[in-house]
């Protein structure tokens, strides 16, 4: 499905790199929930993809039909639900995950801190701000330098 590169969207990190087979598996459970995903009985015109087999991002394009409360409601329980079944952690807002070379990877708030102050992390590495809300940012504002993004105000390098 081509969706609107203005729809909405939410990103999901896991905790750990999905398997092969586990990230087949989700993918058909985002995309058994997708072709069913309504809104007050409008059908949303959705998409579920997963990116570097570690995070799930949703996207609902709303100029067709917009996503409330109880349908945004429903892709957290299912998010839930994944966690639960494949014991990961989707919800963890303090896990960084950052680019080193071409390997992603993810750690706790402390850990990111200590690879800052180690110069292992530093203004130019690549981090992923999974707060971007529009399609159109995946590829302009999700996977940018430190010193760009949100992490610059939290964080000193």
């Amino acid at each position: 499905m081509k969706i609107s590169e203005n729809a909405r969207v939410w990103i999901y990190q896991s905790d750990r790199r999905f398997t092969m087979d586990e990230e087949q598996a989700i993918q058909k459970i985002l995309n058994d929930f997708t072709r069913e995903w309504q809104a007050h009985g409008h059908a949303l015109a959705a998409l579920a993809e997963i990116y570097h087999n570690q995070f799930i991002v949703l996207s609902v394009d709303e100029q067709i039909a917009g996503a409330t409360g109880c349908s945004i409601d429903k892709s957290v329980h299912l998010m839930k639900e994944i966690e639960s079944k494949f014991n990961i952690n989707l919800f963890d807002r303090f896990r960084m995950a950052y680019r080193s070379d071409e390997e992603i990877i993810t750690c706790s708030r402390d850990e990111f801190e200590e690879q800052i102050k180690k110069g292992i992390v530093d203004g130019q590495t690549l981090v992923f701000n999974n707060l971007i809300s529009r399609r159109k940012e995946l590829e302009t504002a999700w996977n940018i330098p430190l010193a760009e993004s949100w992490h610059a105000k939290v964080f000193s390098f």
